[in-house]
């Protein structure tokens, strides 16, 4: 039978919990807003780990953006000392942040998906009209 569930996104869900409860708690860095980190995938030799996150209640702009990213990066060794702690693991991966943009997509997708619906509507109304 094969593995349903790795070893791998087992590392990654309990960093993904383990992160959110120190980013809130830990960081005090004002710069920061409201990040939510939406996965985590580690790398199978669990060297590295990849943080998608998302920030929420602020300007989402480019610059917020990657001013959290930054933020986060620069904070990555106290975060990684931390997991440490906090995890019963051998080694900790290195933690690498990203923006994730799939939050965003999916509200411009709806949009457009809504707008097309509209425009749909109108021309058969338009059309019953006649």
């Amino acid at each position: 039978m094969a593995k349903d569930y790795s070893r791998t996104q087992r590392i990654g869900d309990q960093m993904q919990r383990e992160l959110s409860q120190l980013i809130r708690r830990e960081i005090k860095d004002p710069r920061l807003g409201l990040v939510t980190i939406t996965a985590v995938d580690v790398s199978r030799d669990v060297g590295h780990a990849k943080i998608f996150i998302t920030v929420m209640g602020q300007d989402e702009s480019a610059e917020a953006i990657a001013q959290n990213l930054k933020v986060l990066n620069d904070a990555s060794g106290f975060l990684r000392m931390q997991l440490g702690k906090a995890m019963k693991l051998r080694s900790v991966p290195n933690l690498h942040f990203h923006y994730d943009e799939s939050v965003m997509r999916g509200t411009h997708l709806s949009a457009l998906i809504e707008r097309a619906v509209a425009e749909d509507n109108q021309h058969r109304s338009s059309d019953s009209e006649e």
